[in-house]
């Protein structure tokens, strides 16, 4: 592993190499938010991570299609979904009431998460905001499974590995789940 306070080869040579394709060893799906992006916190460089980023990690259809594409066609062998401390998506479905609307578009992406809260709503309250945080992160790794064939198949084969993260912004940690069973495994 890399010493990550070195930089990182981002020079022509990388960037000419590169042109030929890439072949990134995992792809990641974060959260929008600036304080969390995949390459510098893993502190990898051009062409290691196929990144796709949603506010909360949530999934949809370009979402998944972008994460097949990296898996089927580009062959990463990981798919890493992470959340991270502060998520201000999750925070967001936690406070709002359920029935009141922040406009179509943002109403979709706190119904996406709010099974998640809901899950969380006895845990006490100093621990809820990361409970629900790990808890959509386990939700969205369930629902790329679920949802599509692709990665399903491909994780039945053994041919991708799904796991969770937890970025902690304060320390610059990241925790990891177990990975999540190969599809169509007992559990």
């Amino acid at each position: 592993m890399s010493n990550p306070e070195s930089a990182l080869p981002i020079d022509a040579a990388r960037r000419t190499a590169l042109t030929q394709g890439q072949t990134p060893f995992a792809s990641v799906l974060s959260c929008a938010d600036s304080r969390v992006p995949p390459e510098v916190i893993f502190h990898a460089s051009l062409g290691d991570l196929f990144v796709v980023r949603a506010a909360g990690n949530v999934t949809d259809r370009v979402i998944l299609a972008s994460i097949e594409y990296g898996t089927e066609h580009l062959h990463t062998p990981l798919i890493v979904v992470m959340g991270h401390e502060f998520c201000g998506a999750v925070k967001a479905s936690m406070e709002t009431p359920a029935g009141t609307s922040l406009g179509t578009n943002l109403d979709l992406l706190l119904k996406a998460i709010r099974p998640s809260v809901t899950r969380v709503a006895s845990t006490p309250e100093a621990g809820r905001l990361r409970a629900a945080i790990l808890t959509n992160v386990e939700e969205t790794v369930n629902d790329l499974l679920d949802e599509s064939t692709i990665l399903r198949e491909l994780s039945h084969e053994g041919k991708v590995t799904l796991v969770g993260a937890y970025y902690e912004m304060t320390t610059g940690r990241v925790y990891f789940s177990e990975p999540a069973p190969p599809a169509g495994a007992e559990h």
